[in-house]
């Protein structure tokens, strides 16, 4: 993956001011965003999502340019083929397990049906071992389950990019270390570049292929990258 960012924006609320000022090219399979809350992570994650408009600058993906202030160019994010795992996972409460992932592959509003068939959704059921929970409703699951099929729904659409906010922050201790286990198989086998944004040392001790500290809205010096505990990263 080529991921090239520089962007600005700058966000009021009352009389606090926020200025977001990101700028890194990377050619990593694995990168993670390392800050704590409020330095502007999810921000940045939702700009190369197209669910945030920067001020200015561009990115630019696999040299296709998604965004960019002076051009006037900024792709909807459907036209961005990137899936994106919020952190509360953002399931439809109303639709079933195979129908929150047949959303992967819809364009517009309209629900996929109870009964549909899709190869690719079956697919990604049997491959995160959801088969056996098609027909459940997310109330229904456990946070891991809830997990699972929002990634099932991310990948569903082939993306060439898998955005991840905070993936485990809802999970508790044991089920996240499990899910942290399971996401790296996963990504190893599938080789699908990813973008994960984190507070936690323990996922940058896992995906830190090459790791970005995030602070007040910037990127921080290298030598400030790695949290302490954890053992160096590849790249950063």
């Amino acid at each position: 993956m080529q991921l090239d960012i520089d962007i600005r924006k700058t966000l009021h609320s009352g009389k606090r001011t926020f200025q977001l000022q990101v700028r890194f090219q990377s050619v990593s399979q694995r990168i993670v965003i390392f800050g704590p809350s409020g330095s502007g992570k999810s921000l940045t994650l939702k700009a190369i999502a197209g669910l945030m408009r920067p001020d200015h600058g561009h990115i630019r993906l696999d040299g296709e340019t998604l965004f960019d202030a002076g051009a006037g160019i900024d792709l909807a994010p459907q036209a961005r083929k990137v899936g994106y795992l919020f952190q509360d996972y953002a399931l439809f409460p109303h639709l079933s397990v195979r129908q929150n992932i047949g959303f992967g592959l819809k364009r517009g509003w309209f629900n996929p049906r109870a009964a549909e068939k899709s190869e690719a959704v079956d697919y990604w059921l049997e491959a995160l071992h959801l088969s056996h929970l098609a027909h459940q409703m997310p109330g229904e699951l456990s946070g891991g389950q809830r997990q699972r099929t929002a990634l099932a729904r991310a990948l569903v659409a082939e993306p060439r990019a898998l955005l991840l906010d905070e993936p485990f922050a809802a999970l508790d201790p044991l089920l996240r270390q499990r899910m942290r286990e399971e996401l790296d198989e996963l990504q190893r086998r599938l080789q699908v570049p990813m973008v994960l944004i984190t507070h936690d040392p323990e996922d940058v001790a896992v995906f830190g292929e090459q790791v970005l500290a995030l602070h007040d809205g910037m990127i921080a010096p290298a030598e400030a990258c790695q949290p302490p505990g954890v053992l160096p990263a590849r790249a950063c």
